[in-house]
């Protein structure tokens, strides 16, 4: 009988037709879908972000987990009422206008996902108006916003500006990251934090949530 360390295993080293095997021959064996979910495919993942973290993963490995990961918990997801679905709380997730990066910012989904959030992720060349309407929507807690242009800089404080004006600012956290986006830009439009990379990324929406 398959079982959740395994599972992870299989995560950390990104076989996805192994977990896909494993995940299937543990709902077969009545495994409870949350656990197969918590104690298997986010363990693998939490892993992974440790690992990334500490250098001892590169992008390419970590995608190929959370890729693992996301196909096992496809299969599991219609087996739980969404209700159920352990959630930290929601993130809009997106590359600002303008801008048609999306690695970045898919690994942080991916990411964030494991990380035990819901993530919506909009795509890229978002809009602030679009970014609003999702806040709104999924009732979400935090703002992701990817920018790999300086050009497209600007696009996050709209976002901000917007969401300000919309009486949504005090609702959410903003997060920003992208190769030209720093620290201090982040303090001069008025996002709550900044992520160098998906990891932090991760660590800093679980301090806000918890």
């Amino acid at each position: 009988m398959a079982n959740f360390e395994n599972l992870a295993q299989s995560v950390i080293s990104g076989r996805e037709g192994q977990v896909k095997e494993q995940v299937q021959a543990l709902v077969d064996s009545g495994a409870s879908p949350l656990a197969i979910i918590s104690e298997g495919l986010i363990a693998g993942m939490n892993i992974v972000g440790a690992s990334f973290k500490k250098g001892d993963m590169f992008v390419p490995e970590v995608l190929r987990s959370a890729k693992a990961m996301s196909a096992g918990i496809e299969m599991v997801k219609p087996l739980i009422a969404d209700k159920d679905m352990p959630s930290l709380g929601t993130v809009v997730i997106g590359a600002v206008q303008g801008d048609l990066h999306d690695i970045g910012k898919n690994l942080v989904t991916m990411m964030l996902e494991g990380g035990g959030f819901k993530v919506i992720d909009l795509g890229i060349d978002i809009s602030s108006e679009k970014f609003i309407v999702a806040v709104k929507e999924h009732n979400a807690k935090i703002v992701a916003m990817a920018a790999l242009l300086t050009t497209t800089m600007p696009a996050m404080k709209e976002t901000i500006d917007l969401l300000a004006k919309e009486g949504l600012r005090d609702k959410v956290k903003v997060i920003i990251g992208g190769a030209p986006i720093t620290e201090d830009f982040a303090n001069q439009i008025g996002a709550d934090g900044y992520a160098p990379d998906a990891a932090v990324a991760v660590d800093l929406c679980k301090e806000w949530v918890a």
